[in-house]
């Protein structure tokens, strides 16, 4: 983790020059591809950051801040794709703030500049801050005939021919100044944004990440067409160049626009204190998911434009605005409804599906619920008004519930019930169930579907589970193998398995024609599948993936019920969780999740199917009377001669309990090469430490 620098005014000026310099770098690269490439690398949120201390730098070390400075610019350099176009006015960026106190601080540096006592009056219009890409318009004679992006603020790149294909931007004004430069955003609606990004993944083009970039990149296009194709649109809220003065203060200015022709924001106000400005800067923040198009803050703007002349400009900000900007991590959205995902093992998870915003440069539509009792928690509802959080990559999560704006009739959310009101996995239908701590007497959050053997959501990891080595060991069946048989369709439940080589060729052409396999792989394949087709108790119960059931506790069921039948029949009685949780190791915990597995009536059939096809077989017996039996062993560090897997199975049929930590009940530890903390802990505890070699004597196996 990198130290935190040092306040800007306690850097000597040789630190504050380096890091001056490396964040300059910095910026304008940022500037390059945001503003030059329509492909930001960074949040607007980290970008600012950087901005801020950069200007701090200079605040606190005055020489630093020279012609050069990325302070004095604005956006980047225009493209070499396009023809140039000089400002005959710059157009410069706002500067920002974050906090509602900065309001009523950003009022009074107004007021301090122009001498205005608390008295006297200070309107200031509010309106939202579009994100789109600056855009200006020149209309002689009311006919737009030039159209210019920001560029660097003083030269832009000529979209002229693009701008004339957005239908928002008017071709003719009416009433306007001779010469008269309109500036505002092009922009796109979320509607339209998603039916592009849809058409983009139809014809196996890039999406985009967000309206912004959509909006930049479409109006960027060297083929007017494109631009033509793109459903671009238009806000005005500024001028540059003009012939003659057609209003005395913002306010008015919009109006005229207006009369002139031009699109303006609706939601705009003249605000005649700092409170009001915060009032209709929580308003649009609260309307912000049902404008229908992307705005990042509220821009505050003092109205009467002899004011605005008399405060000018600094560095390449107005005296007279700001840029209110939301918190760049959250932003207020719709609930539209409550799905359940159902993971690979079982889990219940809601999943919030939102009217889509643009979160940190991301548009988000699904936000975590995490479970039902933080639904309770949140009192959340479908119609809701909610704020959404993404910090990083971290999952959207909604934070908040907007209860004054809930709609009528909203209802609380219940999981998925059945008829007779059990609550029931939404995929198959069988029974849902939250789990009770045995230590603390908790119920569990998560509530879990015990349709392992059934359930299509837990198919296809259920099947991995089933093949792997600690289970069944299917040499030649994957993970790979397996999603493309489950894809297929040639492989739903644990039985086709061992019914694929009967299967082979209805229907499609034989396993040794798909491509990758072949006569010898599909025959090893086949001749490994029936390799398996009978198996020891302990590794079928730890296939069947039942919950808590690793591979011990199927060795201490197993143990105890040599016959599977006997534990199928033993998990069926009325005092089966009394009967189970009485086997030493085995708690009630894992025996409820063992009853609820057998109590499922989905996976009676596919458990059925299973057992027609292979055959289980018991344990090896323990050895009576061995040295070793009743020793508690711990294997540490890597053997030679044998696998650790080996090594523990075989421990256990000797009589001997294995274990995975080293305590002071602890008999015996095999340690080989490698062998570290365990080891030491041994020794400071005195338990007797052996080699591999002394283990295999010990064990009979030498």
């Amino acid at each position: 983790m990198s130290a935190k620098p040092k306040p800007a005014d306690k850097a000597s000026l040789e630190d504050a020059r380096a890091e001056h310099a490396r964040l300059g770098a910095e910026i304008a690269e940022h500037d390059r591809r945001y503003h030059g490439e329509d492909a930001p690398s960074i949040s607007d949120a980290d970008y600012d950051a950087l901005r801020r201390r950069y200007v701090a730098l200079e605040e606190a070390h005055p020489e630093l801040a020279g012609a050069d400075s990325q302070s004095r610019k604005v956006g980047s350099a225009p493209s070499e794709k396009f023809a140039k176009v000089r400002h005959a006015i710059p157009m410069l960026s706002l500067g920002n703030i974050f906090a509602d106190e900065e309001v009523e601080e950003f009022c009074a540096r107004v007021r301090r500049f122009l001498g205005l006592g608390a008295e006297a009056e200070l309107a200031v219009t509010a309106e939202p801050k579009i994100d789109g890409l600056s855009c200006s318009l020149r209309y002689e004679r009311g006919k737009l005939v030039q159209a210019a992006t920001r560029g660097d603020g003083y030269e832009g790149e000529n979209v002229t021919a693009n701008a004339l294909t957005v239908s928002t931007i008017p071709k003719i004004l009416h009433g306007a100044p001779d010469i008269f430069e309109a500036r505002g955003e092009v922009y796109m609606a979320h509607e339209d944004f998603a039916a592009l990004n849809a058409r983009q993944q139809a014809a196996g083009k890039p999406t985009f990440a967000n309206p912004r970039n959509a909006a930049a990149g479409s109006l960027r296009q060297l083929d007017p067409s494109v631009t033509a194709a793109r459903p671009l649109r238009f806000f005005a809220y500024a001028w540059g160049e003009f012939s003659a003065p057609f209003a005395k203060s913002q306010s008015e200015a919009m109006a005229a626009f207006r009369r002139f022709g031009l699109p303006v924001n609706p939601l705009t106000r003249l605000c005649k204190t700092p409170a009001e400005m915060l009032a209709h800067f929580h308003a649009i923040e609260a309307q912000r998911a049902t404008l229908g198009y992307d705005i990042d803050g509220v821009v505050y703007k003092v109205d009467e434009l002899a004011l605005q002349e008399r405060l000018g400009f600094v560095s390449r900000s107005p005296r007279w605005a700001t840029a209110h900007k939301f918190p760049a991590e959250r932003a207020i959205t719709i609930l539209n409804d409550i799905e359940i995902n159902v993971g690979r093992t079982g889990a219940l998870t809601p999943l919030a599906k939102l009217k889509p915003v643009t979160v940190g440069g991301v548009v988000v539509s699904n936000a975590t619920l995490h479970n039902e009792d933080e639904i309770a928690r949140l009192d959340v509802r479908v119609g809701d008004t909610v704020v959404v959080q993404r910090a990083g990559d971290v999952i959207p999560q909604i934070l908040e519930v907007i209860h004054d704006k809930r709609p009528p009739g909203a209802k609380a959310f219940v999981f998925p019930q059945d008829a007779a009101g059990q609550f029931v996995c939404p995929v198959c239908g069988s029974a849902a169930l939250r789990e009770i701590d045995e230590k603390t007497g908790a119920t569990d959050v998560v509530r879990r579907c015990t349709g392992r053997l059934v359930c299509a959501a837990q198919a296809v990891e259920g099947l991995k589970h089933f093949a792997s080595r600690n289970a069944f060991d299917i040499e030649g069946l994957g993970d790979k193998q397996i999603e493309l048989f489950f894809n297929e369709g040639l492989i739903r439940i644990a039985a086709d398995i061992f019914t694929l080589e009967k299967r082979d060729g209805q229907g499609r052409p034989r396993l040794a024609e798909w491509e990758g396999f072949g006569e010898v792989s599909a025959r090893n394949l086949f001749a490994a599948i029936a390799a398996r087709r009978a198996i020891e108790a302990n590794r079928f119960l730890y296939a069947l993936g039942v919950r808590h059931i690793g591979e011990t506790n199927a060795r201490r069921l197993a143990r105890h019920f040599p016959d599977f039948k006997e534990l199928r029949k033993a998990a069926h009685a009325d005092d089966a969780a009394q009967t189970l949780s009485a086997i030493e190791g085995i708690g009630p915990v894992v025996a409820e999740s063992v009853v609820d597995f057998f109590a499922e009536p989905h996976n009676e059939a596919p458990l059925n199917a299973l057992l027609d096809e292979v055959t289980v077989t018991p344990m090896p017996a323990v050895e009576s009377g061995h040295p070793l039996a009743g020793k508690t062993i711990v294997f540490t560090g890597s053997l030679e001669r044998m696998s650790r897997d080996e090594a523990k199975a075989f421990a256990e049929r000797l009589g001997a309990k294995v274990s995975g930590s080293i305590s002071a009940k602890t008999d015996l530890v095999v340690a080989g090469p490698g062998a570290g903390s365990k080891l030491n802990k041994a020794r400071e505890l005195g338990v007797e430490t052996i080699d591999e070699e002394e283990w295999l004597r010990r064990a009979g196996r030498s």
